[in-house]
């Protein structure tokens, strides 16, 4: 009897041996530092910030020459084909363009790098002159990226500006840098072409698409407008020498999408990038060419720039999709064909939480509506693996953990393509909730990064192994963090059980400033007197006592109530967005009232099917929105989320609006990383907020 119980016993006790010690690992030391006094960490397996991981590689031109040359016939750029082109009118009037699209078809490392060098060529040929900006503006697509390593090549900074940017902010850009070559989409020229006698110093304007649909000679400058293909071809006939970039010149100035006014154009050199690449390339394990990554955020983002240099850097595989054709599902996407993700099966991908989210929702309706036998399976595996990796139940893990991911989680899998083995998530703080369904479903790991366009997306990192919720993990290799007291705010180092503060980032990842804005650069950037650069990023953070941090709190973003209680709507928000019937939302909190409210973009799906199980008819999904009973079931699913989360009477909405139009980049109301545009959400609901607090 005796040896049952030691054979029963042993697996668990090594078990639960081998899972207290991965929640002892220490993944930050506390790192001695220059500059204002602080709690400053550092990554466990790098004394000093990395600055490159390949010998004698300094510049992201050379970093990806060298890949090409390494990698000559392995598959980089994959774009699928585009069979037809179809509009759906819906019953409601509404049309939807559909896209049929095919195969993915690939240019091999050899192949890219020469179009790279003739792109390069072409650049001179048609009059672009050494020390003049090139302006990168389109969505994402190979194009992009090849036009990207062809300005490194020439060491011409290139302006990288959101394909959703409105017109005073695309010309603010544009004129700010005094751009003088445009590379752009039809979607882009035609907004360019529009406010051209705004525009000061273009001259040349570079279509990526196969026809220019517009004319050329349109516009009030007489710029010369040249197809992609015909300055590739230019540059074929007539090559010129590279004239590689230094570390210390400036690769990218990146312009945000202005959550609050103008963008502000934040300036990197080859150095900084290099070092963020370098970094995140000792995190994600196995990284390697037989990793495929699924490209379809904006380029324009640090992010998703950074991500595909690396997957470059590494051999890997890019292959290009976009939001609105993602998944078989999604809104472009034609009934019956497949999205990019079933297509191309990636193995990596990074993602915004918003997109996360969306996957979440998305299944969790699908299981919903389906009900019976397969609802409650679902809810029972989905429980046993929560319990496992919460640590409450060990059966869950081994060979229940491989029966459950075959009979339930495949197909959930599927949506990504089945063989996603790790998912990047940065941009803002992913939900707990979020987190785990990703974990459990995807049977993948989600390593969520904390950073900023000002440190290149550096900052921190969580890794593969960390199963821990609501923290952003330890220091990137490139980094140090330093958490500085906040005395207005009650935040302070000296905190126990874990210091507190404000975050400050200091490395080679840290960039040069804001573009022709001293007075904000001398704000927020510090040099220490080590010369190492330190950035204040405004987030309140603190460290765990494993050196990995969590992100608490904002200077900016907190409001104090009429009472004296201090509100962060960002952290209500990521609360209040767990609820099944939140497509969005804003709070909102006035210094004159003793209260919060919110706008709730709602979720059309869920709300309908809502209604539908309850009987209630509609005409449409606003007068459904604007319905009291529906209005208090919403408001109901928050209180729960609130309650579940222990906010504060205070922090939670007193009143709610429901708002049936989903905010998107193009309406304005986010930004393209689908942050909340506040200032430009506030003026647009402005008199629904001044009704909130009328008597």
């Amino acid at each position: 009897m005796s040896a049952y119980i030691v054979g029963f016993l042993a697996p668990l006790l090594l078990t639960l041996a081998l899972r207290n010690s991965k929640k002892r690992k220490t993944r930050g030391l506390p790192a001695n530092v220059g500059g204002e006094p602080g709690y400053a960490i550092r990554n466990y397996r790098f004394t000093t910030p990395i600055e490159t991981a390949w010998v004698g590689i300094k510049t992201l031109a050379e970093l990806f020459e060298q890949a090409c040359k390494q990698h000559g016939e392995k598959k980089l750029l994959g774009t699928r084909k585009l069979i037809s082109r179809d509009t759906e009118v819906h019953q409601d009037g509404k049309s939807f363009e559909k896209l049929h699209l095919g195969d993915y078809e690939w240019m091999c490392y050899s192949q890219v790098f020469q179009v790279v060098c003739n792109f390069a060529s072409g650049l001179v040929q048609v009059g672009h002159k050494t020390g003049e900006r090139v302006a990168i503006f389109a969505d994402t697509r190979e194009e992009w990226f090849i036009a990207l390593q062809a300005c490194f090549r020439r060491n011409a900074t290139v302006v990288t500006m959101y394909a959703s940017l409105g017109e005073e902010a695309i010309c603010h850009s544009l004129n700010e840098t005094e751009v003088t070559t445009v590379i752009c989409g039809n979607k882009e020229l035609k907004k360019l072409l529009d406010i051209s006698e705004q525009i000061d110093t273009v001259e040349r304007v570079i279509c990526m698409d196969d026809e220019i649909l517009f004319n050329r000679t349109k516009g009030s400058n007489s710029w010369k407008i040249f197809l992609y293909s015909e300055v590739e071809g230019i540059g074929r006939e007539s090559l010129v020498d590279a004239d590689p970039p230094l570390p210390a010149d400036v690769a990218v100035i990146m312009y945000t999408s202005g959550s609050t006014g103008l963008p502000k154009g934040v300036i990197m050199t080859h150095s900084n990038v290099l070092a963020t690449v370098s970094a995140v390339m000792t995190i994600v394990p196995g990284l390697g060419s037989k990793d495929v990554y699924l490209a379809y955020l904006p380029l324009a983002h640090i992010l998703e720039l950074a991500a595909e240099n690396i997957i470059a850097a590494v051999g890997g595989s890019i292959g290009y999709g976009s939001p609105l054709t993602l998944t078989d599902t999604s809104s472009k996407i034609k009934r019956g064909t497949k999205g990019d993700a079933s297509i191309l099966r990636p193995t990596l991908m990074a993602a915004v939480p918003a997109i996360l989210d969306r996957v979440r929702d998305g299944v969790w309706k699908k299981v919903d509506s389906a009900g019976g036998l397969s609802k409650k399976l679902f809810d029972l595996a989905y429980g046993r693996r929560l319990s496992a990796i919460n640590g409450s139940w060990f059966g869950a893990w081994g060979l229940e953990k491989l029966l459950w991911s075959f009979l339930v989680f495949r197909k959930v899998r599927a949506i990504l393509g089945g063989r996603i083995r790790f998912i990047l998530s940065g941009g803002a703080p992913l939900s707990s909730d979020t987190q785990r369904f990703i974990n459990i479903c995807l049977g993948a790991p989600i390593g969520q990064g904390y950073g900023l366009t000002e440190t290149c997306a550096g900052g921190t990192f969580s890794e593969y192994d960390d199963t821990s919720v609501g923290r952003v993990g330890a220091p990137l290799p490139c980094s140090y963090i330093k958490l500085i007291d906040w005395p207005e705010g009650g935040y302070l180092t000296s905190d126990s059980p874990m210091p507190r503060g404000e975050i400050v980032i200091g490395g080679p990842n840290v960039t040069l400033g804001y573009f022709k804005n001293d007075e904000r650069t001398q704000e927020v950037y510090k040099v220490d007197e080590r010369g190492l650069r330190w950035f204040n990023t405004g987030d309140v953070g603190r460290f765990h006592k494993d050196g990995c941090l969590e992100i608490i709190d904002r200077k900016k973003d907190i409001v104090k109530l009429q009472h004296g209680e201090y509100v962060s709507p960002g952290k209500v928000e990521a609360v209040l967005s767990v609820s099944p019937y939140v497509d969005n939302i804003m709070l909102h909190a006035n210094s004159f009232h003793s209260y919060c409210v919110a706008l709730v973009v709602a979720s059309q799906s869920a709300v309908e099917s809502w209604a539908s199980h309850k009987g209630i008819k509609f005409d449409d999904f606003t007068s459904l929105c604007q319905m009291e009973e529906t209005v208090k079931e919403v408001y109901g699913s928050l209180i729960k989320a609130a309650k579940t989360a222990r906010l504060e009477k205070f922090e939670i909405p007193a009143k709610i609006k429901l708002v049936s139009e989903a905010w998107t980049p193009e309406s304005g109301l986010v930004t393209a990383a689908l942050k909340l545009k506040r200032e430009v959400i506030r003026k647009t609901f402005s008199e629904d907020l001044a009704n909130f607090y009328s008597p």
